[in-house]
């Protein structure tokens, strides 16, 4: 894929679309030509068919991202009007990140801090190394935390357990990120990449019509009963049982073999 950057980088194998974060002379900081490029991946990978399921990373060992590129801060989010130009130029991203109806895998090693685990807080699963390290340290340097990304992290890990996050911009192991939900998984840095794989291709195996019809109800569980858009997800889940993977998958199980879903 042509990106206007190198520290984005984007590759398909196996039903699965690769996102890597390639900055990690500064642990994968995330700069405005990052979050372009970011809004670019993510909606070309929207739109292949041939992505069941995608996977964001960070390069090195390091960190996942540690945050926002804190040294474009004075040139370029140094107040509220820089801050409205910041927000145009990453919203493209913030928008995809929201919008994909794939799942979307976080796999964290090292630093996943305030940027990143907003980030990583839009993925649907969360793998993380048992030595990651999480926080977002807002209140540390005096900045607006915006009410979405708090949102999410209350919605994940409760009321209580965000304003501890907040208030103290305390960094959480992997222990205690698991233990309130803030990750699903926690597994080594050897069995790290694999372990992503193979859930990947789990996931990538299975009919993507009742998965992606499954990400949009419960995302819809997640808003306010007035918001929800039930009709959607009811004709999605119509569509299932019309589909020809509901088809292939009635055969298969009578043939006692694997199905092959095609989407359709």
């Amino acid at each position: 894929m042509k990106l206007d950057t190198t520290k984005m980088l984007a590759d398909v194998e196996d039903g699965i679309g690769w996102i890597t974060f390639n900055n990690p002379e500064r642990r994968n900081a995330i700069s405005l030509e990052m979050w372009e490029g970011l809004g670019t991946i993510l909606e070309s990978f929207q739109h292949d068919e041939s992505v069941r399921v995608v996977v964001m990373k960070g390069a090195g060992e390091k960190a996942f991202v540690s945050g926002a590129d804190i040294s474009e801060f004075d040139s370029k989010r140094g107040n509220a009007e820089q801050k409205k130009l910041y927000a145009a130029v990453s919203a493209n991203a913030s928008l995809w990140l929201g919008k994909m109806d794939k799942p979307l895998i976080a796999m964290i090693q090292g630093f996943c801090i305030g940027g990143g685990l907003a980030t990583a807080l839009s993925a649907d699963i969360r793998f993380a190394t048992v030595d990651s390290t999480f926080g977002i340290p807002a209140a540390k340097l005096g900045l607006g935390y915006e009410y979405g990304g708090l949102k999410a992290l209350s919605d994940l890990v409760g009321p209580s357990s965000a304003k501890d996050i907040m208030f103290s911009a305390r960094f959480l192991d992997a222990e205690e990120a698991l233990r309130i939900g803030l990750i699903n998984f926690v597994v080594s840095r050897q069995e790290l990449e694999q372990k992503v794989r193979d859930y990947a291709a789990l996931i990538a195996e299975n009919a993507p019509l009742t998965v992606k019809a499954a990400k949009a109800a419960v995302n819809e569980i997640t808003k306010d009963s007035a918001k929800r858009d039930l009709e959607t997800v009811n004709q999605m889940i119509n569509a299932c049982f019309d589909s020809e993977d509901y088809a292939e998958g009635r055969r298969a199980f009578r043939e006692k073999r694997k199905p092959a879903f095609r989407g359709r």
